[in-house]
């Protein structure tokens, strides 16, 4: 039997994160249709993280990436790009996090928490987190 994982990203990327990695998170989000080009096939098979319309997580699956103030500086307002997802994935899926995590971290603006996994009915998320560029730990 299947077990099923609510699988959530929430982190800051950088107002200067490339239009390559925006655009495949567009992909990945569900928010186009159009796979961007140079997207390596066997690691991003199809969109991660669009919301399922008949997701069976309370409140349903969400995805959202959006440029958003983030204060001033001393140059003048400062902004970032907002990335929340919330997904159910099959425990098949859990090595698709992989290209994900590798896509998001090196254009993470604030080191920290970015998301969890846990097991549907569980009570303890594993919570990942973003620092330096990468990110951990992962361990289920």
């Amino acid at each position: 039997m299947s077990h099923h994982y609510e699988v959530v990203f929430t982190c800051l990327l950088r107002d200067d994160t490339p239009d390559a990695v925006l655009d495949a998170l567009r992909w990945h989000l569900g928010l186009t249709s159009e796979c961007p080009a140079g997207l390596v096939d066997e690691e991003h098979t199809y969109p991660l993280l669009s919301p399922d319309p008949d997701s069976r997580l309370p409140g349903g699956d969400f995805a959202s990436l959006r440029r958003q103030s983030w204060g001033f500086t001393a140059d003048g307002e400062r902004h970032v790009w907002g990335l929340f997802s919330r997904n159910l994935w099959l425990d098949d899926m859990m090595a698709d996090l992989v290209p994900i995590l590798d896509l998001l971290a090196p254009h993470v603006e604030e080191p920290g928490y970015g998301g969890h996994v846990r097991e549907e009915f569980g009570a303890e998320p594993t919570v990942f987190t973003f620092r330096g560029g990468t990110y951990g730990p992962l361990k289920f």
